[in-house]
């Protein structure tokens, strides 16, 4: 798979040299409350959509403002190198999505590397819509997660593994970080809300590092 900077959807900020290194659990029905849940069935799981507000006093009318519906696609992750690219299908757009070194030192193409975290120059949320993600072939996956709040900083993230048995949904307006599968690539299932408005925050420009999540499965 090869991308150019241009059919990104962004280009990354780059040029800090400090990282923030996240809390790492495992991701169950208790850990996520709040930030969403694991998934069985990803077919039959219900996804949020949000109606879209009203601009003023004037409501917006019923049975309208949240028929824009769920769109579904396969989410393909690689890791280059010691670059992690992605592509969702489910709404056209492509990513580089982090670095397992410090970016202008990590390789972007050849075989992938051993991986002790992966850092991450942005984080987002979907305020239309919930978001689903399920590995197609149980494959194990991290995700840097922030509970609601636009005022987030990189203290507030949260890494959570899944052990690829389970699917992850994320609550509308809960910050997520890039979806890292442990294997060179992975292919997950992503069920979300089609308008797919995203709000971001760039760690880098921002607050002058990187999110560093770790690369492990938890310890038993």
């Amino acid at each position: 798979m090869d991308f150019s900077v241009g059919e990104l959807s962004y280009v990354p900020t780059t040029g800090v040299r400090r990282l923030h290194e996240t809390p790492f659990v495992a991701a169950s029905q208790d850990s996520l409350q709040g930030y969403g849940c694991l998934v069985d069935d990803p077919h039959a799981f219900p996804i949020e959509i949000v109606r879209w507000p009203a601009q003023g006093w004037r409501p917006i009318d019923a049975n309208s403002g949240d028929q824009g519906g769920v769109t579904e696609g396969v989410f393909e992750f690689w890791w280059k190198g010691e670059t992690l690219y992605a592509r969702n299908n489910a709404v056209g757009d492509s990513y580089l999505f982090g670095w397992s070194n410090w970016p202008d030192e990590a390789t972007s193409s050849g075989p992938a590397t051993v991986r002790q975290r992966a850092l991450i120059w942005r984080a987002n949320y979907h305020p239309d819509g919930g978001q689903l993600i399920y590995p197609m072939r149980g494959q194990s996956f991290v995700v840097p997660l922030a509970l609601p709040g636009d005022d987030v900083t990189p203290q507030r993230f949260v890494t959570f593994c899944c052990d690829g048995s389970r699917g992850l949904y994320i609550h509308p307006n809960v910050w997520h970080g890039a979806f890292v599968p442990l294997d060179d690539h992975a292919e997950f299932l992503d069920r979300q809300g089609r308008v797919h408005a995203r709000v971001s925050v760039d760690f880098a420009r921002e607050f002058g590092c990187y999110l560093a999540a770790p690369l492990r499965r938890p310890d038993v």
